[in-house]
């Protein structure tokens, strides 16, 4: 049986999951719209800094987060003129951190999904006299729905999954930044080798499900049945 304070853990872990997906799904969409779209000089330059996360280091970005959301970088200095205290070491100091370093998890399913709709419908939808805005709400949403399932599950799960950005971002605070992996390496850290394979054995778990449901749902998947 799980203690709890690893049901305290998983719980916060599937809390911050689901609040960086959301928050991802509407601030990564349109990110994604527009790189599937232009054909700006700014779009590899875009797209480079949205990728970054998947080579650069966890510990390089916690680092240069926690520099800017501290008492003397511009994101730290701006919650405190606005009341709202220091980031670092917070829950939402974690989802601020997790939504960069998911990023690419989200956009880059979205505009693979948006490329793969082509001209043509947004084509037939314009001389229906549908605006831009329009047709991508009745036309390219509902076409691209696998890329967002598949982005919202990858998102969700890479969340989940992260360890150096939340340890540098939020340390270990039990019930405020302790997610699920931080406190798998307190147990390990403690030679507690039981509890750590309990709580990693439910990720795994986790793990398996959650690459079985994209897999399951993903376009084709069932055509050779």
């Amino acid at each position: 049986m799980l203690t709890d304070s690893e049901l305290q853990a998983i719980w916060l872990t599937v809390r911050l999951a689901s609040i960086v997906t959301l928050i991802l799904l509407l601030i990564g969409t349109p990110i994604a719209w527009w790189l599937a779209r232009t054909k700006s000089c700014w779009k590899g330059p875009v797209g480079a800094v949205v990728a970054l996360p998947l080579v650069l280091p966890p510990s390089v970005l916690g680092f240069y987060l926690l520099l800017a959301m501290g008492p003397y970088g511009p994101v730290g200095q701006l919650t405190e003129a606005l009341g709202l205290g220091r980031l670092p070491f917070t829950f939402w100091g974690l989802v601020v951190a997790s939504v960069f370093y998911s990023l690419p998890f989200m956009v880059q399913p979205l505009q693979s999904a948006f490329e793969g709709i082509g001209e043509r419908p947004l084509e037939v939808a314009a001389t229906l006299r549908a605006s831009p805005i329009d047709a991508f709400f009745t036309v390219a949403m509902p076409l691209a729905a696998p890329g967002f399932l598949t982005a919202a599950i990858l998102t969700f799960a890479h969340t989940v999954g992260e360890f150096g950005v939340v340890l540098m971002i939020g340390g270990n605070l039990p019930g405020v930044t302790r997610v699920a992996s931080v406190q798998i390496y307190d147990h390990v850290e403690a030679m507690e080798y039981a509890s750590a394979h309990r709580l990693s054995a439910v990720m795994l778990v986790f793990s398996f499900f959650v690459l079985l449901v994209l897999y399951a749902w993903r376009p084709g998947a069932k055509k050779g049945a």
